[in-house]
């Protein structure tokens, strides 16, 4: 299984943080190179506890389908979602807020297992 962290400090309040990070419409906007929609589930506004959305977008220059579902939910700390189907063996992507004086930090951690066949070995 791989890992990737990321944290980031954002001046803002950690409710307008958490809410932004679980914005579908503001996902969208962010990822519009790859022309990325939402095509099933909650296709706007904000995901919530149980909810799934499917993701579809060009990468490598092949059209992938992605579902995830939001398996864990406490706002304004943390909110999990996990790949129910798609391109990966597995993937899970845990949002975590902290407040950190005026700032609020959002760590990102991305744990996934890889698929089998080229595209695996390639990020494998």
């Amino acid at each position: 299984m791989k890992l990737i962290k990321l944290q980031t400090r954002i001046k803002a309040d950690i409710l307008i943080v958490f809410d932004l990070a679980r914005s579908i419409d503001l996902h969208k906007i962010s990822t519009s190179h790859t022309n990325e929609q939402a095509i099933a589930g909650r296709t706007s506004g904000l995901i919530e506890i149980d909810e799934t959305v499917t993701w579809r977008a060009r990468h490598f220059g092949i059209y992938q389908t992605l579902t995830s579902k939001i398996t864990q939910f406490e706002r304004p700390n943390i909110f999990v979602d996990e790949m129910v189907s798609g391109a990966f063996k597995s993937f899970r992507h845990e949002h975590i807020f902290e407040t950190d004086g005026t700032e609020t930090l959002m760590t990102d951690v991305f744990k996934f297992e890889a698929p089998g066949g080229f595209f695996g070995k390639a990020i494998g």
